[in-house]
């Protein structure tokens, strides 16, 4: 399996374009964390290093074919004082399987207030993903091995009054990663996109489904090292209509709360016919 560095060194092609490597995976198409991860980092090469990313939305528009690498286009939307925009097209055999809006801010002060850590058993009192009796969990360890996945027991989630559905997850990368905090920006928005849709399944834990991500927005809220724990605090408020919306939180272990997440994915009966 590629490692995360080989994964977001994306080769620049043209000023604004560039292509990122396929990656081998069990997946029967691209995962949608590489082709985010790989997008942004595209846009980030075409902004001023004063400026930070702090936001992107992206829509899936078609699956990735995961033997074929994937050219990113980059335009150059805003350039201003305080904001920088950039939009993303992600294209395999000339079509875009992917489009993505990225806004960069340089710093700034203002308000300040956040949610706190859920209270949950700490990463090193959780078994390793590979040890799970779960073939879903175990597979998880297996397609990112170079990721420590821990998931919070049912018994040991930290319910949310009124939720309808939540997971809790802690994650690091095995591996020390480079220092540079944009490179751990661009690792969160490549794993953010693990396991989250699955929260939308904790009630319908025996119901299959034809399941993929179809849309996914990213705030960057503080920093943070995709090679510390990290714990994934994951709703889905609803479903319905072949469809589920998941919310996720993310905290460092010291209890800042680092980013948010929004996704919605295809979560429709699979067809028998």
């Amino acid at each position: 399996m590629a490692t995360i560095e080989e994964i977001l060194e994306v080769e620049r092609l043209e000023k604004n374009i560039f292509r990122g490597i396929a990656t081998e995976t069990t997946l029967p198409r691209t995962f949608g964390g590489q082709v985010a991860g790989q997008a942004l980092v595209a846009a980030v090469h075409t902004v001023d290093p004063k400026f930070t990313v702090h936001s992107l939305h992206g829509y899936f528009l078609r699956p990735g074919n995961t033997t074929m690498p994937i050219v990113y286009l980059v335009d150059r939307i805003r350039d201003g004082r305080s904001f920088v925009t950039r939009r993303v097209s992600a294209v395999q055999d000339g079509q875009a399987i992917f489009t993505m809006s990225a806004s960069f801010q340089v710093s700034e002060d203002g308000i300040e207030h956040q949610d706190v850590l859920p209270v949950v058993p700490p990463p090193d009192n959780l078994p390793l993903a590979r040890d799970s009796d779960d073939p879903e969990i175990a597979w998880l360890a297996r397609e990112w091995s170079d990721w420590d996945i821990r998931m919070v027991g049912d018994g040991d989630v930290d319910r949310r009054r009124g939720a309808a559905a939540q997971q809790q997850v802690w994650f690091r990368s095995r591996r020390t990663l480079p220092d540079d905090p944009v490179f751990h920006v661009c690792a969160l928005a490549y794993m953010s996109d693990m396991t989250l849709i699955g929260s939308t399944m904790t009630p319908h834990k025996e119901v299959q489904i034809n399941g993929a991500s179809l849309d996914h927005a990213l705030w960057f809220l503080r920093p943070f090292r995709a090679d510390e724990w990290l714990l994934y605090d994951q709703t889905s408020p609803s479903a319905g209509f072949g469809r589920a919306v998941a919310q996720g939180r993310i905290f460092d272990r010291a209890g800042n709360l680092v980013a948010a997440v929004v996704q919605e994915g295809l979560a429709r009966f699979l067809r028998t016919e």
